[in-house]
């Protein structure tokens, strides 16, 4: 019988963490013993919960934490949790011996890395692609060697699902090949992780093996995205050389004209103030990420607002509306054609994928000339993992943090 080990998932996004413990054996579906998560981080304070799916009595919920200020902290809040969590040495050794971690630009790693100084090196270098989110990664793993010296630390990336099979002519930019291969300048497309999962997920429901299964997916949250998935194989998805292409989000422009930036503002090439020695932040850079996107429209990040506003007739919250569904609709269109029609499924995931009916109407009904339609009310209770609201319509609860946990259980290189 395999050995059994603890794996904790860590999942850093840019205002908040997920984190999970799970038990698992070489080969094996890893069961879920502890979910936590701290929100908030930038809109303090912060709040924590923390939930032992064995240990009813220790629960956290909503907690607020005005002494976590970051990813960092928020790891050692939810440490201090664990360490006192008794149950947990009911399942092999009790200690953590496996983490991972995801980390958003992976430039051209094709597999899961160990995260040694060389790799973690590599990261650093890539830093200035994915400035909301590979420096809090790696502060992130240089705690985790710290507090958990006995683990091995390794990184998921959220590119790897598109840079194994995206063909030259999508992932190519119309510039100087020469510049472009020193740069490593190119198409790397993001939320891999979670589209993994979901493709998983849709094919099982579907009663498909995965390599033939071919979906859109919407990934739909602060950060959104779609992604055309042909027999199982990522060939096109908005997001680009950093994940500020494509459809526009909480804070983030999405696709514009280029020369725009340059007409918004003269200082666009001047570093912002938020850049440090090790990150070099330029203020377009700044404005596009996070000075842009609904906050900048209406003035909140929070989708739900932006929703409840429109159907109170607030002209602005309804233009930010519209102009999210209008982008979806057009990477639908786009990619139905480019799948040839022959589309298994359009899945939505993500904070406003999975809780917006509203959203997901608009596009459907948007889209019904495709052949996709709601048969099922979109007020209609989202329950389970997967949940059908037409013939080729599903939403689908997205788990990263069970992904890089199953992935982990199926590497040998860890159970050796």
């Amino acid at each position: 019988m395999s050995q059994t080990k603890l794996i904790l998932s860590v999942n850093a996004g840019s205002s908040s963490i997920k984190l999970s413990v799970y038990s698992a054996s070489h080969c094996a579906t890893p069961v879920s013993l502890v979910k936590s998560s701290v929100s908030g981080l930038t809109s303090p304070p912060a709040t924590f919960s923390y939930s032992n799916n064995a240990n009813k009595g220790h629960k956290v919920e909503d907690q607020e934490s005005g002494d976590v200020t970051d990813q960092s902290s928020a790891l050692e809040l939810f440490l201090r949790h664990l360490g006192q969590d008794e149950s947990l040495k009911e399942h092999g050794t009790g200690e953590i011996e496996l983490v991972v971690h995801r980390v958003v630009h992976g430039g051209l790693f094709r597999e899961a890395a160990v995260l040694s100084e060389e790799t973690i090196k590599e990261i650093e270098d890539l830093t200035d692609l994915a400035p909301l989110h590979n420096a809090a990664a790696l502060a992130l793993v240089k705690l985790a060697t710290q507090q958990l010296p006995k683990a091995i630390n390794i990184a998921y990336f959220d590119t790897t699902f598109h840079t194994r099979s995206i063909p030259p002519h999508v992932y190519t930019y119309p510039l100087d090949p020469e510049m472009v291969q020193r740069k490593k300048i190119r198409k790397y497309g993001f939320h891999g992780i979670s589209y993994l999962f979901v493709l998983k997920e849709a094919a099982e429901f579907l009663q498909k093996p995965p390599e033939v299964t071919s979906l859109i997916s919407l990934h739909l949250g602060s950060g959104a995205s779609a992604v055309a998935i042909k027999n199982g194989k990522s060939i096109d998805t908005t997001m680009g050389l950093t994940p500020l292409e494509g459809l526009p989000g909480a804070t983030r422009s999405g696709s514009i004209d280029p020369s725009l930036v340059f007409h918004y503002t003269s200082e666009g090439s001047s570093l912002a103030r938020s850049s440090t020695k090790e990150l070099h932040i330029s203020i377009a850079e700044e404005i596009l990420n996070k000075r842009a996107g609904w906050y900048s429209m209406v003035g909140t990040t929070d989708f739900g607002k932006v929703v409840k506003g429109m159907n109170g007739g607030d002209e602005k919250m309804k233009l930010a509306f519209d102009l999210f569904v209008d982008r979806i609709v057009g990477y639908v269109g786009n990619y139905f054609v480019k799948l040839g029609g022959d589309v298994d499924a359009l899945t939505f995931s993500g904070g406003i994928g999975e809780k917006s009916e509203e959203l997901r109407k608009a596009v459907v009904d948007k889209v019904a000339c495709l052949g996709f339609k709601l048969d099922t009310p979109a007020s209609a209770k989202i329950g389970g993992v997967v949940t059908r609201l037409g013939p080729k319509v599903l939403v689908i609860k997205t788990d990263e943090e069970y992904e890089m946990a199953l992935e982990c259980a199926q590497d040998k290189r860890f159970w050796e």
